[in-house]
């Protein structure tokens, strides 16, 4: 499958329900919005069903979207994910060699990490996260950041 998307099955979960709602409760909730404000009068000066009928787009693209994304989607099974090395699905304690700090973050996909309210998530995309994949515990990193300078990490520890 081209385009395969990474993601763990908590993460798949996550989109399924996203999606659910949103073809449920939100396709819902707007059809609601139209039919009230058809209930105003003229349409063509009804910015109440224009809103709703732009609400309406947004909804129905964003559904298309992650239907799309869910098909592109290659579960990835925890009891398989090896933390010899740093990959999608492992959490990954490095230091920052300059500044003597420490930061743990979890590695996911970039389907996953949109959806992720933990602030210590990083995509395997990232420039951290793509500079780290495949490393291992001792391997010192030199990340290329995207204003052109450098940061070297060691990695201290992988972990599920």
């Amino acid at each position: 499958m081209s385009g395969e998307i990474l993601i763990t099955p908590e993460g798949y979960e996550k989109i399924k329900s996203e999606l659910e709602h949103l073809r449920t409760v939100r396709r819902r909730e707007i059809s609601e919005k139209i039919r009230v404000a058809r209930g105003f009068g003229d349409l063509s000066e009804n910015s109440e069903y224009d809103e709703a009928k732009n609400e309406q787009a947004l909804v129905e693209a964003n559904i298309a979207t992650l239907e799309e994304q869910l098909k592109k989607a290659q579960l990835i099974n925890k009891e398989h994910i090896s933390t010899d090395a740093v990959s999608v699905g492992t959490t990954v304690t490095i230091l920052d060699v300059e500044f003597d700090e420490r930061t743990t973050y979890r590695i996911s996909s970039p389907l996953e990490y949109v959806r992720d309210d933990d602030m210590e998530t990083i995509t395997n995309e990232s420039p951290v996260g793509k500079a780290l994949i495949g490393h291992k515990v001792g391997d010192e990193v030199q990340v290329t950041l995207p204003s052109g300078g450098t940061v070297q990490f060691k990695i201290l520890d992988i972990s599920l």
